[in-house]
């Protein structure tokens, strides 16, 4: 038994968590969320989610250690406009972490995944403060 979890271990996060389709899932139910946040949702109004959830599980799958390669530079231009402050950063992390748990990822691994992330933070977080587009929309 311990052979076997040793060397389930060694995997990649990607195929420990049940691979491509798996993950999918693991991504509709974090967009579930996120749609759902007051803080965030907004931002999701008038986005093809169908394109978006394909887009965020190639992203994921190169952050689980999966085959796909997704480079910051195209992260970046993808949230460039759309002035994502600190707090809203700080919320999709809440939610992911929330996400990881209920896919059943051990503490370990949401940490790893979550610091995956967080290490791209001064690529997505481009706004000064709490005026945002999200602000704005609601004043």
């Amino acid at each position: 038994m311990s052979i076997c979890t040793q060397s389930t271990h060694k995997l990649p996060l990607f195929d420990r968590y049940g691979g491509l389709s798996a993950l999918r899932h693991v991504i509709m139910l974090f967009y579930d969320r996120v749609l759902d946040s007051d803080v965030v949702g907004d931002f999701f109004e008038d986005v093809d989610m169908a394109r978006l959830i394909d887009h965020q599980t190639k992203f994921f799958t190169m952050i689980l250690g999966g085959p796909a390669r997704f480079a910051d530079e195209r992260l970046a231009a993808a949230h460039a406009h759309l002035n994502v402050t600190h707090a809203q950063f700080d919320e999709i992390i809440m939610l992911l972490r929330d996400t990881l748990e209920t896919a059943n990822f051990t503490p370990a691994d949401r940490e790893t995944t979550v610091a995956a992330i967080e290490a791209r933070r001064a690529i997505i977080v481009t706004g000064d403060g709490p005026c945002s587009r999200m602000t704005s929309a609601h004043s």
